[in-house]
Parts: C-alpha cells; sequence; structure tokens
C-alpha cells in the first residue's frame, strides 16, 4: 500500500487530531497537510474519505477533467443559499444552457461598462463617513460591494434594499461557511439551519416581487442588467429559464459576488493600510497607463489570501492519481490557498510583493491557470470573475482617491473557507475624506 493511499500517520489519534485541525483551524491545517504529506493525501471520516490533491499538478489534473466530478454533489450544501437550479451546482447540459444565457453580461466590454456604477455604490458609503469616525471596514466594504453588486446586475429597486437583503443572506453564510462535520450537524435542523432556510425564502420572496414588478411594467425589455437578460430568457416550459431558475440565478449571482468580493476587498483594504508608504504609492499609481503598482497590490491580496481557500469535487468517475486509487463516492479536495503558498510556484511565497505581478521586471513569470486561480478554473470558473477584479480595482481606487485612512486594529487571522475574511477586523480611524 503505498503512503498516499493510507490515512495520516496511520493512526486514529493522528486523523482525529487532523480533523480538527481542519474543523477549526483550517488554514493553518492545509498548509500543514502539503508540508507533512505531499500532493496527495487521505483522510477518513467515519464513512466519508476525503483526497487532498495540492498543489499545481494536482489542479491541473482537476481542472482539466471536469467530467470526474460532479458539482451538484460537490456543492450540495450550498443549495440552502443558492437554490437548487443555480450555475453553481448545475452539471452537464443544465449547466451549459444557465451559463450560455449568463455569459453575455461578463464579457470584458460589458463588464467596463460597468465602472461608473460601481463607483458610485462606493461613492454612496463613502459620503456617510466622517473625519476622525471609527469604522469597521469590513463592513463598510461589505455594504460597498453588496450595493455595488445588486445595483450593476440587478437594478437600482434591489440596490436599494442591500442592506436588508444583505443580512438575510448572512444569516444563511452563516451555516454553509463552516467545516462539513459542522454542517452535518447543523442539517439535523438545529436552529441555525432553521434560520437560514427561512431568510433564504425571504430573499426568494423578494427577488419573485421583483421579477413580477418588471413583467407587469415591462422592463424586461428595457433594462440593462442581469435581471433584464434572465427574463428575456424566460418561459414556463423550461426551454431557456424558469421562474425558479430565474429566482436562483439571481440569489446564487449575488451571493457569489458579493461573498467573495468583499472578502477579497478586505484583504486588500487591509494590504493598502499596512504602511503609509504602501497607500501612496498605490494612490500615486492609479493615473498610471498600463501596468499599475495597484493593479499588482489586488493581485497579491488576492494570490495571499484567496476568497475561496478550498475547493471540493465529488467524485463520481474513480480514477487514480500519484499512486492512489480514487473511488467514485470519494471527495477530493483542491485549494488555491495553499497553491498560491508553494515557493516554487511563487518565490518567497509569505512576502507581500505587488512587484512579482510587474510584466516588465526581468524575472517576471505570468503564472499558469492552475498555479493562481483566485475565482476558481475549468469549465466551471466563476462566470463573474472579470467583474469581480474591476469591481475590487474601481473601490479601491475611490478609497485612495477620497480618503486617507488609519488602521487602528485588525486579527488577520484568516477565518471561514467560502468567505475568507480576517478574524476581527480591520478598524480604522477615519483622517479625511473628500
Amino acid at each position: 500500500m503505498s503512503r498516499t493511499d493510507r490515512p495520516p500517520r496511520n493512526g486514529p489519534l493522528q486523523q482525529f487530531r487532523t480533523l480538527a485541525e481542519l474543523t477549526f483551524t483550517p488554514h493553518r491545517a492545509l498548509l500543514n497537510q502539503y508540508r507533512r504529506y505531499g500532493p496527495v493525501s487521505v483522510l477518513r471520516n467515519g464513512r466519508s474519505r476525503y483526497v487532498f490533491l495540492l498543489g499545481p499538478d494536482a489542479n491541473d489534473f482537476v481542472l482539466s477533467n471536469s467530467d470526474l466530478f460532479s458539482w451538484h454533489e460537490s456543492f450540495e450544501s450550498l443549495i440552502v443559499i443558492n437554490g437548487a437550479t443555480a450555475l453553481l451546482v448545475s452539471d452537464g447540459a443544465d449547466h451549459r444552457r444557465r451559463r450560455q444565457v449568463l455569459v453575455p453580461k461578463f464579457t470584458q466590454r460589458i463588464v467596463d461598462g460597468y465602472t461608473e456604477s460601481i463607483r458610485a455604490a462606493a461613492d454612496t458609503v463613502i459620503d456617510g463617513w466622517r473625519r476622525g469616525q471609527r469604522l469597521d471596514l469590513s463592513r463598510e466594504l461589505r455594504s460597498m460591494v453588496r450595493r455595488s453588486t445588486i445595483a450593476v446586475l440587478f437594478g437600482p429597486r434591489l440596490a436599494a434594499e442591500e442592506a436588508r437583503l444583505g443580512a438575510l443572506v448572512d444569516e444563511v453564510l452563516v451555516v454553509v461557511d463552516r467545516a462539513e462535520p459542522l454542517q452535518s450537524l447543523q442539517r439535523k435542523g438545529l436552529p441555525s439551519w432553521r434560520r437560514a432556510v427561512r431568510s433564504r425564502a425571504a430573499v426568494a420572496r423578494r427577488v419573485a416581487e421583483e421579477v413580477a414588478h418588471r413583467l407587469r411594467t415591462g422592463a424586461p425589455d428595457d433594462g440593462d442588467d442581469v435581471l433584464s437578460l434572465l427574463l428575456a430568457h424566460r418561459t414556463p416550459a423550461g426551454a431557456a429559464l424558469t421562474d425558479t431558475e430565474i429566482v436562483d440565478q439571481v440569489i446564487s449571482v449575488t451571493a457569489a459576488s458579493y461573498v467573495t468580493s468583499s472578502a477579497a476587498m478586505t484583504w486588500t483594504a487591509l494590504a493598502l493600510l499596512a504602511t503609509p508608504e504602501e497607500w501612496r504609492r498605490c494612490r500615486d499609481s492609479i493615473p498610471g497607463p498600463g501596468w499599475r503598482y495597484l493593479d499588482g497590490t489586488v493581485s497579491e491580496a488576492l494570490r495571499l489570501h484567496p476568497p475561496v481557500a478550498l475547493l471540493p469535487r465529488a467524485v463520481v468517475s474513480g480514477f487514480e492519481y500519484g499512486g492512489l486509487r480514487v473511488h467514485a463516492g470519494d471527495e477530493v479536495l483542491i485549494s488555491p490557498f495553499v497553491t498560491h503558498r508553494i515557493g516554487e510556484v511563487f518565490p518567497d511565497p509569505e512576502r507581500f510583493d505587488p512587484q512579482r505581478w510587474d510584466p516588465h521586471r526581468p524575472d517576471h513569470r505570468k503564472p499558469g491557470r492552475h498555479e493562481y486561480f483566485p475565482f476558481g478554473g475549468g469549465p466551471h470558473r466563476c462566470l463573474g470573475a472579470g467583474f469581480a477584479l474591476a469591481e475590487l480595482t474601481v473601490l479601491a481606487e475611490q478609497l485612495l482617491r477620497r480618503t486617507t485612512l488609519r488602521l487602528d486594529e485588525v486579527d488577520a487571522t484568516p477565518v471561514g473557507l467560502a468567505d475568507m475574511q480576517p478574524r476581527s477586523g480591520p478598524h480604522v480611524t477615519v483622517l479625511s475624506v473628500d
């Protein structure tokens, strides 16, 4: 039996420790898993078998062989928020049909046209800040990203309710952004799970009301947002999109966009706030043509703190990799968080270095899709990746242009696997605001 076909350290005590570490300190545990056992290892928990395929070569294999995995089974735990027909939990022909409907609103040309709406959303939040005010910046940025995302994708009526809708979505995220052992316990009917189900239902009702309003007023043909596009493909027969599919796409795209983007924006802001020199250098680079230091800062923040640290894949067709036989029913786990911190891929990987992304540096090397994938990869790569990157950049520009902030305190320990945030903060004081 090969080393990779054995549980870590071959003993139940070590397995228990590893499982506990993954449950309570998952980011440290992921790095330890790779350092201890290399790119291929196995962990068993009862009848469940988890196969860790870590590092760029393993990523390349998994991302290039999507037919071996079921996305519906991989992300079944997210149905409580996304809905059963959401793009994220779709496979095969249903996935291709639903994705094809949405693609036109996420081309680079269209995304470039969202800039002013994103900037306006940032300004709406910044306009409420005052000199000397102390802020929980992560909360402010979450509101900023949520307003931007909903306004651009689903129009001003829903954007005006972003605080209420966001609070409801956050109640659902509480139960999905946890390690699987805790999720399984919650699904047995704990109060947190019942609250999540009620909150999701409330969001669905509000989205359905907006759909009815647009159909009643004729807005589907006049609007220029994603909801208008979805309604243009509406059909009771289901050849394009049913009403249930439309509601699920609205909720899932909103949740995925604002959750991952707000997490990434928090880490980006924290990087800007690290030193006054970093803030000044990014601010001064804004008007520059071509590659800018700010662009490198955003890319580096996404490298060290990708919004989703761990990507599961439910195996439906067995295969062999690295001398290990992987069976149908196993769960494969790949990790952008681990890959982005491997020294062979990114030299001195723990150092925050925006200039490693400067294409004019003599030693610059553009990483492959299997080496740098903060928004996932393969046929199911996040459809809104280009939008998220544009959103992060524009929001950072507005922070730099309009404010000067002082970092007061932060616990930068990463928490959350599907919504990786600093454990606490950052808390800042507004030194100036224009």
